[in-house]
């Protein structure tokens, strides 16, 4: 369910990692390697929560085909 802030609305990792087709495993595994720079904002429990903005950038990588 996303979170609405100040007029933004934000998701959490969960809810990203589905609207971009991805699991969660391969998100966290993405921030390791630093193939996906991580989200700014987190709630007051410090889950991420991503913007409009970052599941697009989320979306973007998932639709990328690594050639070697």
């Amino acid at each position: 369910m996303p979170t609405i802030i100040r007029g933004t609305t934000y998701y959490r990792t969960a809810e990203a990692c589905g609207m971009a087709g991805i699991s969660k495993n391969t998100f966290f595994r993405w921030l390791r390697s630093g193939e996906f720079e991580d989200v700014s904002t987190a709630d007051r429990h410090g889950w991420r929560l991503f913007s409009e903005a970052d599941v697009a950038r989320l979306s973007e990588k998932s639709q990328r085909i690594n050639t070697r």
